[in-house]
């Protein structure tokens, strides 16, 4: 019967995850990228962003509410979270800047959770089963988005690395090459040397 009750639990906490939109974006050298989400006040928001590609992996980040005033602000980062409540209905924008780029797109990873709306009434559930049921619903709901953002932040971060060993691989291959056409044309060098040496005393 628990084992029924915790599947129950589980698969409405999937079917009850909160709205999550991920994207993969290019931002250019000198320009800037926003977007926008319309909230109601006390809605919990979380941006969680990490740079994929590009320059020293770092972008700067501004988040705006509806009445423009700045609720955070991010230079040169490569990687982050943060967590707010929207303190007012209306349109909030987070925008990714490269500006201080003048030659090298970024490509950036990032989600932007938003929570459940708050509820019109204030009026509490009288069944105490069911607030401790809706509870932890809400608390698997955060923990399996925690490990799904947590899964595409790794493999974010093992393409990075994987491109960065192909690109110190061949590095290495081409020094290789390089030192082996050197040692060949020194050996051949020595030999053109030697013989002409030979030639003229024998000429004498």
């Amino acid at each position: 019967m628990e084992t029924l009750h915790c599947l129950f639990v589980i698969l409405v906490s999937m079917l009850c995850l909160k709205s999550a939109h991920g994207y993969f974006i290019g931002v250019d050298a000198n320009a800037e990228e926003c977007f926008f989400d319309r909230v109601k006040s006390g809605t919990k928001l979380s941006l969680m962003f990490e740079v994929a590609e590009g320059g020293f992996l770092d972008i700067d980040v501004k988040i705006i509410g509806p009445d423009s005033k700045v609720i955070y602000t991010g230079d040169r980062e490569s990687n982050g979270k943060y967590t707010f409540a929207a303190h007012m209905d209306g349109l909030y924008k987070y925008c990714f800047s490269n500006k201080m780029s003048t030659m090298t797109p970024k490509v950036i990873m990032f989600t932007m959770d938003i929570g459940e709306k708050p509820k019109e009434d204030n009026k509490m559930e009288t069944d105490a089963h069911q607030n401790k049921l809706e509870e932890m619903i809400n608390e698997l709901s955060t923990a399996l988005t925690g490990v799904k953002h947590e899964q595409e932040y790794m493999e974010v971060r093992e393409r990075i690395h994987r491109s960065i060993n192909d690109n110190t691989n061949s590095r290495v291959v081409l020094w290789s090459f390089f030192e082996a056409l050197v040692l060949v044309a020194m050996t051949l060098g020595q030999i053109y040397y030697l013989k002409r040496f030979f030639e003229v005393r024998r000429v004498v």
